[in-house]
């Protein structure tokens, strides 16, 4: 069978010559064994001199074979002596094999792999089956490890190969193959590690599996034996850990399951705890029930929208949430739309997630369907029928037209179920939304009946109870005049939306409404503005009542009709509600293709193409105060869109570039913490596309933002360089577009890599004293000049020194008054040069100020600051304070800066007046409101906006009649744009503690705007963290910024959406003599809000947060960090609501208390998670840890905390550890970049047990996975830690009773982690161990067993040791025949990628360096 290896001759002369060597030797014992036994019986001397003989004839023919023909020698032999009959016989040649073995001739791996993959060796022959297994018994100690797992495996097959009944007479003999799998499992033989022992096991009986009935309790006691490793590497209570949907560690991989099974990803093949075997529906049931959950669904199974793949067990949950929904309506009592009940917002968000699933197919349609008949079929639910029958109809009306009749057909089988009247249905009151609920079943039959009709011609009979709905369907078709005042056009929308020629009349009645008839126009604020004429929006509840399919029809037509009027170049502005509208639609992310979507990439470019300035400004404008809950990549697009569309001469003009630049402002300071890596790394090939080319306010901005979500997010934690992070490259093009120093308390707030980038980077400084003398020199020229045309060139010239503002406050300081020819210069340095002087002019300011005597003279510069602002108009008031507040003065003259700020806002009444009357008259809940234009143009009349320098050219001599071309505004004002810069001053102010009372001051005045701010609990709640160090000591500002922000929302609120009640009576009116110290009720009371229910239910379209719990977190934090407490005793308190013994925690329900304040205390600052460190290490010292005889028990069973707690036995350590995994879940990588540190620093002085090491390492063990995943250096420096502590515990200890879990555990380690790449520093370790300890690490090390144990003397030994040094040196050709190594994939060979897992090729596990792969450092 082997001659296709080789030529037939060398096949044939090999046969041959082995035939003559092996039959002289068995024709002697044939000849023999014809005698009776007595005359020629053999002698043992005999035995060994034939034996000797042939072995010798063998050593010369072996000498002569090429290496490659050495595994086809070894298998002749072997058939050759599985021919024989005769047992004596075959016994002896293997005896001949076993001393050729034992004198190196053979390697033993060779021969073992040969004689079992032998077809002769069945069980049926027994006496042949009882000898090979003896004789590899004999022989396999000198193998190599990879080769024993090989073997093995081998082995195990064997015996599977053996029937369930066999005769009781030959199991003694079958038993041999028993005793070698024995002798391979034995852990002091130490053949290889039994981590690989347990890997191929658990292939072949996989978890509930039983062992083949010859091995008996072999297995199962030896795969036992690996619990403890399972456990070491588990999370506590991982089952019960929920995160919060878009918190920020919600996109990492704590959270990832298979997206076939659901399970958790779960690391090597150990008998891990049964629940983490569980499909987790529970955790996937929980996201998706989470309004805007979808991206984190989708990054939890790994689903990608690009490829359409359908996702069963996902299918499963979204029906399952369905009849949970329908289990809701049964017994919600009140259940009308206009209460917006629980389960109404669930429907809600229900059918948005519908449709986003089964629109990318992820889930099927009619799967869903006739699976949700299965589930309600004997339940008899049919209170929310017309809400299920409306999810359904969103997607049917949406996709009818384009799939299979057959896919909807299934709806009819639900139909027969759930509406089993035989009476008509009453037709419900129209003037209720509810309505369109109850009409949706009979709309669906009007689509599936039009489908059949359009594609087969045939009908489908309208069900008896639907004839009266489809009755006065029709007779309102009839009606050609639709009125707004009920749900009538809404209905005929919905029935008809695939029906042209009926739909085309009741959605033209609702484009028509807003969008105006056409004659009828109204003014807009500034000059020679006018707009159709239609002001009233379409009301939320009316788009409510609209299907997906009829709200994109209405979006459609607004985006083509905006669109037309931009090509149109029209002097008539988009009508106010058509606007509104827009927005409102804009919201719904079931229609996010042709909403925001087509806002950002199709209407805005082609608005910008037809430089339709009027509209652009719109869009801005919608953009800064009309959107909600815009997904981060959208935002960040558009910020790219607006730096590109800054460059562009054309839009050099004054309001444009206003709007422009706060739409940017406002863009950049809004992106979440969480936000800002994913959607910056995206640009790194090309930063500058995200970054301003000219505006230094902008790229400070952003700046700012990054040092404050690396704060947040403890991404720099541990680090002290940007170097190599994707912060580097963002700065450096920053620098060079508008390079620029930072004054040293803000400096100080930075991470440090960002404070050391900005000290390498220092920008050398204009003095003071030289823009003094240049601005004299410049006014000098401005007074001798005597041709117009010449200075007006001068002045405006470009590249000449910004500092004509300059000039024009010295005009008014010495003549009180500006020529026309100052007007003309403004005009012409235009808009976005202008930009450059309002700098110098900030700058010069603070000098001016400085030096100014005071009284007096200090009035005259603030009065004439305020005209230049209010009076002139030459510059507005958010463009100056901007400017102001992002100049880098230090020490006195920053306080002088913030005084200019603080004298600007409140001296003169003008802003006051404004925010005051703005906050009185007006409230934020726009999506509720229909008069919102009128209240907006009677703030303009009476505060109008003058952005082209109107006040200058009426006070010039003669006075200028000026009509600029205003573009429309439709919802800004000075104070809406003020908002983002004031968040930006307060944080100034709060940098600077001499300041400290003007802060307060503003807070007072100003603090009501925050009433209209989009994000105002986020921003406190960025503002006390990243200040978290400047206001430890400043208790009274940090609880007036609180209650300023706070109690500005007071009266669109209902009570206790977000303070504690004992909060706002005990800690926002303490005194400082008498401060307030919460006890632990208030802890508790406090954690319990995180449970589902405690706040008040709202649209969430329209909250600032997209979903109760991440409400909750925000609300709790800002609480927590508002207490007058350092953040240590904080975080103590909050460890001690589960560690102490408290009434108010359940027990049963325990985990769910630790994941709540896992997730409150990693989303606080490093002060209040840290002291869980503390706790570790005073658990680490205590009696119950150190005393090696205290504890008597099984070490394991204690740290298994459910079982503990369920049984009552649970101790402090066990609690300890849960809460830790608790925390460190929920952790970001920055906040467990830590751990090794603390490893090292703190831990490692203090272990000298075993069962301190052990609790360590299962304290550690469950994050490698994460730090593999995100921050490879650290995984590696843990694994160094970890022995390094096994080295303390073996030189402290006299005994060490836990030897085999702590080896196993490394050997995971090993083959689960680091593979090869801390080989170097470990080995070192290792030969410092006791012998036994040794002996079980030497495959880490490649040590033979004589390096490991000096003990094991015997011969055995020796010759298992000789024959493992030649089995290495021996080619490791044989390892490429591995059948397979420890990898999370199946052994069928399906190649995985690095470094998740080691796929099944020897070569990937090889332990040598260059072979294996992990993931890059």
């Amino acid at each position: 069978e082997d001659a296709h290896l080789f030529p037939s001759n060398m096949a044939l002369s090999m046969e041959t010559q082995l035939q003559s060597i092996f039959e002289d030797v068995v024709v002697i014992s044939i000849f023999l064994s014809a005698f009776p036994f007595e005359m020629f019986m053999d002698t043992p001397e005999d035995e060994r001199t034939k034996l000797i003989s042939c072995l010798g004839a063998f050593r010369q023919y072996w000498g002569t074979l090429p290496q490659d023909s050495h595994e086809q020698c070894v298998q002749w032999i072997v058939r050759f002596i599985h021919s024989q009959h005769s047992p004596k016989r075959i016994s002896f040649l293997y005896d001949c094999l076993a001393m050729a073995v034992e004198t190196s001739l053979l390697p033993p791996r060779m021969v073992c792999g040969a004689l079992l993959s032998s077809d002769s060796l069945e069980w049926e022959r027994t006496q042949l089956w009882a000898l090979t297994f003896r004789l590899i018994r004999k022989i396999i100690g000198g193998v190599d490890y990879k080769g024993v797992r090989d073997l093995l495996k081998a082995v195990l097959d064997k015996i599977q190969t053996i029937p369930t009944t066999v005769s009781s007479a030959i199991v003694q003999q079958l038993l041999a193959a028993r005793e070698v799998v024995e002798y391979i499992l034995d852990r002091n033989a130490c053949l290889l590690p039994a981590y690989l022992a347990v890997t191929e096991i658990r292939k072949m009986y996989p978890e509930g599996h039983l062992s083949h009935w010859l091995l008996g309790s072999l297995i199962s006691d030896f795969v036992d034996s690996f619990r403890p490793t399972a456990r070491i590497n588990s999370i506590c209570g991982r089952c019960s850990l929920l995160p919060v949907v878009n918190n920020s560690g919600a996109i990492c991989n704590s959270w990832k399951l298979d997206p076939t099974t659901l399970h958790f990803p779960l690391k090597g093949m150990l008998p891990f705890d049964k629940d983490l075997f569980e499909p987790q529906t529970g955790l996937l049931r929980y996201v998706l029930e989470q309004p805007y959950s979808r991206e984190m669904v989708c990054n939890m199974l790994g689903l990608n929208k690009q490829q359409k793949q359908r996702c069963p067990v996902l299918e499963e949950q979204l029906v399952d949430l369905v009849v949970y929904a329908m289990e809701r309506s049964e017994t919600e009592e009140h259940f009308d739309a206009d209460i917006g009940g629980t389960s109404q917002l669930l429907w809600q968000h229900l059918s948005s997630q519908l449709i986003f699933f089964v629109l990318f197919q992820f889930a099927s349609f009619p799967h869903m369907v006739l699976s949700l008949h299965q589930k309600l079929a004997s339940r008899g639910l049919i209170k929310g029928r017309d809400h299920l029958m409306w999810v359904l109809l969103q997607f049917i009306s949406g996709s009818i037209q384009k799939n299979a009749l057959a896919d909807f057909l299934p709806v009819m089988k639900l139909f027969d179920l759930l509406y089993p009247e035989k009476e008509c249905i009453p037709v419900p009151d129209i003037n209720k939304p509810q309505s369109t609920h109850s009409f949706a079943m009979t709309c669906i039959w009007i689509h599936l009946n039009r489908k059949a009709h359009s594609d087969t011609k045939l009908q489908i009979p309208i069900p008896h109870s639907l004839k009266l709905h489809h009755e006065f369907l029709q007779q309102s078709l009839r009606n050609k005049s639709l009125g707004m005042s009920d749900y009538k056009i809404a209905l005929l929308c919905n029935a008809y939306s695939t029906n042209s020629e009926c739909f085309n009349l009741p959605m033209g009645v609702l484009v028509e409404t807003i969008c105006g008839n056409g004659a009828m126009r109204i003014n807009l604020p500034g000059t020679n503005c006018v707009a159709s004429g239609s002001v009233t929006p379409l009301p939320m509840n009316l788009l409510d009542s609209l299907t997906v399919h009829a709200k994109m029809s209405l979006i459609h037509s607004i985006a083509t009709r905006v669109i037309k009027l931009a090509h149109a170049k029209s002097s008539n502005a988009l009508a106010p509600a058509l606007v509104e509208t827009y927005s409102r639609l804009l919201v719904y992310m079931e229609i996010e293709s042709l909403g925001i979507k087509g806002f950002i990439s199709q209407l805005l470019p082609n608005v910008f193409k037809c430089h339709a300035w009027g509209i652009l400004h719109t869009l801005l404008e919608m953009f800064s105060y009309r959107m909600h809950h815009i997904q981060p990549h959208y935002r960040v697009q558009l910020l790219s869109h607006l730096h590109s569309l800054a460059a562009v001469p054309l839009t050099n003009q004054n309001q444009l570039h206003l709007c422009v630049e706060s739409t940017a402002l406002r863009l950049i300071t809004a992106l979440g913490s969480s936000e800002v890596q994913p959607q910056f790394t995206r640009f790194l090939n090309d930063p500058k596309t995200v970054l301003s080319a000219e505006s230094e306010e902008l790229n400070r901005a952003l700046i700012l933002t990054l040092a404050r979500a690396t704060h947040v997010t403890d991404f720099f934690t541990g680090s002290d360089s940007i170097h190599g992070t994707w912060c580097k490259d963002i700065l450096q093009t920053i620098m060079n577009f508008t390079p620029h120093n930072w004054a040293s308390h803000t400096l100080s707030c930075f991470p440090a890599p960002l404070q050391a980038f900005f000290k390498q980077n220092n920008v050398p400084q204009e003095s003071r004293f030289n823009l003094k003398k240049n601005v004299e020199e410049e006014y000098r020229k401005w007074k001798s000049m005597a041709n117009e045309n010449d200075i007006i060139t001068h002045f405006s010239l470009q590249g000449s020194p910004p500092l004509f503002l300059c000039l024009l406050w010295k005009m008014l300081l010495e003549t009180d008054h500006i020529n026309q020819i100052g007007f003309r210069v403004l005009e012409r340095i235009g808009a976005r040069a202008l930009v450059a002087h309002v700098r110098t002019f900030a700058d010069f300011l603070v000098y001016e100020f400085s030096t100014s005597a005071g009284g007096q003279q200090l009035n005259k510069c603030i009065e004439i600051l305020n005209d230049m602002v209010w009076k002139y108009n030459i510059v507005t008031l958010d463009r100056l304070i901007l400017c102001l507040a992002m100049r880098s003065h230090d020490g006195n003259e920053a306080q002088v800066c913030y005084f200019i700020i603080q004298l600007l806002l409140l001296k003169p009444s003008d802003f006051r007046n404004r925010v005051n009357d703005f906050v009185k008259e007006n409230a934020p809940e726009h999506w509720l409101q229909s008069d919102w234009h009128n209240k907006h143009m009677n703030y303009h009349k009476k505060y109008p906006e003058k952005l082209y320098f109107e006040g200058l050219a009426d006070q010039v001599n003669p006075p200028l009649q000026l009509q600029p071309q205003y573009l429309p505004i439709y919802f800004g004002n000075v104070c809406l744009r003020f908002l983002p810069v004031f968040d930006i001053v307060i944080h100034r102010f709060l940098e600077l503690l001499p300041v400290s009372k003007s802060l307060e001051t503003l807070l007072d005045h100003l603090g009501g705007l925050y009433k209209f701010h989009d994000r105002p609990v986020t921003y406190l709640y960025n503002t006390l963290h990243y200040y978290e160090r400047h206001l430890r000591d400043r208790t009274n500002l940090k609880r007036k910024l609180v209650h300023a922000i706070m109690s500005s929302l007071k009266d669109n609120r209902t009570p206790g959406w977000c303070l504690s009640e004992t909060y706002l009576k005990f800690g926002m009116n303490a005194r400082e003599d008498n401060m307030w110290i919460p006890d632990d009720t208030y802890y508790c009371k406090l954690i319990g809000r995180l449970s589902p229910g405690p706040f008040p239910n709202c649209d969430w379209r329209f909250n600032e947060f997209p979903n109760p719990a991440a409400h909750a977190l925000h609300v709790t934090c800002v609480e927590l960090m508002a207490l007058a407490l350092p953040g240590k005793d904080v975080g103590n308190a909050l460890l001690n609501v589960v560690l102490k013994s408290q009434p108010l925690v359940p027990r049963e329900n325990i985990t769910a208390w630790m994941n709540a304040i896992g997730l409150v205390i990693t989303a606080l600052p490093e002060p209040y998670w840290i002291v869980l460190h503390d706790r570790i290490v005073s658990v680490i010292s205590s009696p119950a840890l150190t005393s090696e005889t205290e504890w008597a028990g099984y070490p394991f069973a204690l740290l298994d905390f459910t079982a503990c707690h369920q049984s009552y036995s649970e101790m402090n350590c066990s609690y300890v550890l849960a809460l830790a995994h608790a925390v460190w879940h929920h952790s970001s990588i920055g906040q467990l970049s830590l751990i090794p540190k603390f490893l090292s620093e703190t831990l490692k002085p203090v272990v000298k047990t075993e069962f301190q090491l052990l609790y360590v390492y299962h304290l550690v063990g469950p994050f490698l996975q994460r730090f593999q995943q995100e921050r490879t250096r650290c995984m590696l420096e843990i694994a160094v830690a970890f022995y390094e502590m096994l080295l303390m515990v073996d030189q402290h200890c006299q005994h060490l009773s836990y030897m085999d879990p702590i080896c196993d555990f490394l050997y995971h380690i090993k083959y689960m982690y680091t593979g090869d790449s801390v080989k170097e520093q470990v080995e070192k370790i290792i030969m410092a161990l006791r012998p036994a300890m040794k002996l079980r690490l030497r495959f880490i090390t490649h040590s033979s067993i004589t390096d490991s144990s000096s003990s094991s003397s015997s011969a055995a030994a020796a010759a298992a040791a000789a024959a493992a040094a030649a089995a290495a040196a021996a080619a490791t050709a044989a390892a490429s025949s591995a059948s397979s190594v420890p990898s999370s994939s199946s052994s069928s060979g399906t190649p995985q990628p690095p470094p998740t897992s080691l796929s099944s090729s020897a070569a990937a596990a090889s332990p040598s360096s260059s072979q294996h792969s992990h993931t890059p450092m």
